[in-house]
């Protein structure tokens, strides 16, 4: 008998004293604020645990004694008070960008990301990206950036990891109640759930959307698991990264396009589209749409229009993290914008083709995005240089320092990694901002006056902490997997507290080398056995479910943390996320970071050390190169790239072994009377000093504003104001400069260079070029010169205008200027002509350039 079952949410029946944490639980303020925390852990410190540390679970569940008493004890109201006090101010006051720009706090940004790392109790993130994506939004409102974020509510988040007895992962999926997470449903004017729908094909999704309040800033969530769509449409918001290509175009449809019409269905309108990875590029598709449908503008006309407030952000250069799509596939599903744009097929598959000449080339998402967007960058200086290379070939002609791709550091937010003793005595020293205060601040300098042994006491019990947690996780690990009441007993006796301590967390992808530490399995077990310097090491991290690369090489650590010369010093820890990984680096000593050189983006985890008094060991790669200065942690290798990978992983792990022996642990134990390894403390106040106050998201945040949002924004007005007149009067120049290009050539070069130059001389260079019917105001005639290589290329080249000087004949024009030799050695020099307008600000953006 089929039962109709109406639906209705009970929520706690708070004592009115209490009232003010219902709005604090829904606000995840809390979980970068301790004393906002501590509300909820002190009304129940183990309910707090089985509810995943979720202040609205806990409401749900607590027992109303315990929220009378809470109401009746004074002090607890007292600290009530002040939170509240401390909420409102947050909430109300002036933060840096209503100071610096407030003639633009009503502007709009939207970031749209596939996952948000924003606390534990909403696993609807997987890794690196998702955790820069929520600090990005924590940032974003500490310092009042006018954000709004739109992400994907996943059903089953990403995945829960258990071991097999023989190290082999296993992945469950629970499915989630979201009334039971700080997020709200969001209704229409009726009260019912708001709706939008989305066009897949031939069918029709349905999205419901659900609110996080990450402080001042609204995050979105789209949920496409309602009773109004059918099975196989509801199962597209169910697993981060789950399912086939099919789910996953889905996926980033619902995302781009899905959450665009949320916004607009939310009566909120962005100006600047900020796309996170290449997830969400389809969106660029939807605004272009939008701009045509609503604004009455031709294709041309309202690309030009809408890409000023594009911006991407490209965060792998491995192949693997990049989507790519069948071009049957994308039509399948999309086929209906291509209609709505007025362009063939053809001209839509183009827009994301990595291979432009290769009609069965694959649609790529990062494409999409770099043709789509205004700006595009990379998230650390050596990142910026890959994707340069990376991208290269879609911008044919163009010298890889000028790939108009730029970089911005990651960084991490501060107050959510560091724990609170640490935070206390950081604000006892450097004062109550510390967190906020950038690279220039003199309090930084104040890092000195901090007692070695105030330092090293509130570091050595965190590490103390963190094994006693890591204890507790073993043996619930170990009880949940079946293993012998012995073995189980055992993981109350595994690490020392007072052992030098290495962590190793992150995904499990290959690249990574998680193993490269076992390469040479008896020097480690002698490196061990030294009982006058103990060394223990920590593991964490999850393979993606369908990399088996990955899992193998969990299983291998596994088994070697089952050898008896390792069983107690050497763990791995099962199910990583924000809460164990907040455990590890607040606790360890040493953060070990030995990804393959030039496939690591970026990387954040290792940031999360310094604040916290750890120091990192890392190959130079991502982040580090920018922030290692010899003295705040260490450098794995010299940052070579070899061509064997064998050999690679073998110099490299030579000099990991060699740094651990020879540097890394006897500074640890280089110790007098006091016990204090002042040596090591010093390197650990440099750390603090030199990256805590650079890589942060609120550097990285303001990098963003004043290098990306509010350029795209001033792009934006000006292309959009009077009717969209600059809009219109651009599309059409380039347009009219497309057809006419073919006629462009360099005619003729001629440099007056007397035999050997000197540093300091320069070259007169004379031009003549043809171009037809195009006006000589229409393109730019450079000598672009520098070293070259061994095989003739440019290796920093630079550009110098060449000034018109007038006609010729027969469609020719004379071009003249100089080439400073600002260096010795061998140089080199080519005239190219590119594109010139007063409104155009990516001449390469049409792909003309032509050499001479």
């Amino acid at each position: 008998m089929k039962t109709s079952i109406r639906t209705f949410v009970v929520v706690p029946a708070l004592p009115e004293p209490l009232e003010p944490l219902r709005s604090i639980a829904y606000n995840l303020w809390w979980s970068w604020n301790p004393a906002a925390t501590d509300l909820f852990r002190r009304l129940d410190f183990d309910l707090w645990d089985v509810v995943g540390h979720n202040p609205v679970a806990m409401l749900a569940q607590i027992e109303q004694q315990k929220l009378e008493q809470a109401a009746a004890d004074d002090a607890y109201m007292a600290q009530l008070c002040r939170v509240v006090d401390s909420f409102y101010i947050y909430m109300n006051g002036r933060k840096w960008f209503d100071e610096k720009y407030p003639d633009q706090s009503e502007r709009v940004i939207a970031y749209f990301s596939a996952e948000f790392g924003l606390h534990e109790c909403m696993p609807i993130y997987s890794g690196g990206l998702g955790i820069l994506a929520g600090d990005h939004l924590k940032s974003a409102s500490d310092m009042g950036i006018p954000l709004v974020a739109v992400g994907l509510m996943y059903r089953q988040g990403y995945f829960t990891q258990q071991l097999s007895e023989d190290g082999w992962q296993l992945e469950s999926y629970p499915s989630y109640d979201f009334h039971q997470w700080p997020v709200t449903l969001q209704r229409d004017s009726d009260g019912k759930p708001l709706r939008v729908g989305v066009r897949l094909g031939s069918q029709q999704v349905l999205l419901q959307v659900w609110l996080a309040q990450v402080g001042r800033v609204r995050l979105f969530l789209l949920d496409a698991d309602i009773a109004e769509n059918a099975p196989e449409m509801r199962s597209i918001t169910s697993r981060l990264y789950g399912g086939n290509e099919r789910t996953r175009i889905r996926q980033e449809i619902v995302l781009g396009i899905g959450g665009l019409r949320a916004l607009q269905a939310l009566d909120v309108h962005p100006h600047i589209c900020h796309m996170n990875e290449g997830h969400a590029a389809f969106l660029a598709l939807e605004r272009i749409r939008y701009a045509m449908k609503d604004l009455g503008l031709g294709y041309r006309e309202a690309r030009e229009a809408m890409v000023g407030g594009h911006i991407f952000t490209t965060h792998t250069p491995v192949p693997a993290g990049i989507d790519r799509f069948p071009p049957g596939l994308v039509l399948e599903h999309l086929s209906w914008i291509a209609e709505e744009l007025g362009m063939s097929h053809d001209d839509l598959i183009s827009l994301g083709r990595e291979h432009i000449d290769d009609s069965d080339s694959a649609f790529c998402m990062p494409i999409l995005a770099l043709r789509l967007a205004f700006y595009s960058n990379g998230v650390s200086k050596l990142h910026g240089d890959v994707a340069r290379g990376m991208w290269q070939s879609y911008w044919p002609g163009v010298p890889r320092e000028e790939v108009p791709i730029t970089h911005i550091t990651n960084g991490i937010h501060t107050r959510s990694w560091v724990s609170g003793p640490m935070n206390e005595l950081l604000e006892q020293y450097l004062g109550p901002s510390w967190a906020e205060a950038t690279e220039e601040d003199p309090s930084w300098n104040r890092i000195d006056e901090i007692p070695d042994a105030e330092l090293w006491r509130v570091h050595v019990r965190r590490r103390e902490r963190m094994i006693a947690q890591i204890r507790r996780r073993l043996h619930e690990q170990l009880k949940a997997r079946g293993a012998p009441p012995a073995e189980i007993r055992a993981a109350d006796e595994v690490l020392d507290p007072e052992a030098l301590t290495i962590g190793f967390a992150r995904r499990f992808a290959p690249y990574k080398r998680a193993t490269l530490l076992f390469r040479d399995v008896e020097r480690l077990k002698r490196l061990l056995a030294k009982r006058e310097t103990p060394v223990q090491f920590v593991f964490a991290g999850k393979a993606h479910p369908a990399d088996k690369a990955g899992k193998e090489l969990i299983k291998q650590i596994s088994a070697i943390c089952l050898q008896p010369e390792f069983r107690r010093k050497v763990v791995f820890l099962e199910n990583y996320d924000i809460a164990l990984g907040r455990i590890l680096v607040q606790g360890v000593d040493v953060w070990l970071n030995n990804p393959l050189r030039l496939h690591e983006a970026s990387g954040t985890s290792g940031m999360k050390l310094a604040p916290n008094g750890g120091l990192n060991l890392s190959c130079l790669d991502g982040w580090w190169p920018e922030a290692y200065n010899g003295i705040n942690g260490w450098a794995i290798g010299d940052g070579r790239v070899y061509d064997d990978l064998g050999y690679q992983d073998h110099v490299e792990a030579e000099s990991l072994f060699n740094l651990l022996e020879r540097e890394v642990i006897p500074l640890f134990y280089r110790r007098k009377e006091d016990d204090l390894p002042r040596k090591w403390i010093g390197r650990v106040k440099d750390a603090m000093r030199t990256i805590t106050p650079f890589f942060g998201t609120n550097r990285m945040l303001r990098e963003y504003a004043e290098k990306l949002y509010l350029p795209a924004l001033r792009r934006t007005l000006k292309v959009c104001n009077d009717s969209f007149e600059t809009a219109k009067r651009l599309a059409s120049w380039k347009e009219a400069l497309r057809v006419q290009w073919h006629q462009v050539h360099v005619a003729e070069v001629e440099a007056a260079a007397n035999g050997v130059l000197k540093v300091g001389d320069s070259i007169p260079v004379r031009a003549l070029v043809h171009l037809g019917s195009v006006p000589p105001d229409d393109v730019a005639v450079e000598a672009y010169y520098g070293p070259l290589g061994i095989e003739g290329e440019f290796l920093r080249g630079r550009s110098a205008t060449l000034r018109y000087v007038g006609a010729a004949e027969n469609g020719t024009h004379r071009f003249e200027g100089t080439v400073p030799c600002g260096s010795s050695g061998r140089h080199g020099f080519a005239v190219r002509v590119l594109p010139n307008h007063e409104d155009l600000v990516d001449r390469y953006d049409q792909g003309l350039v032509v050499w001479g």
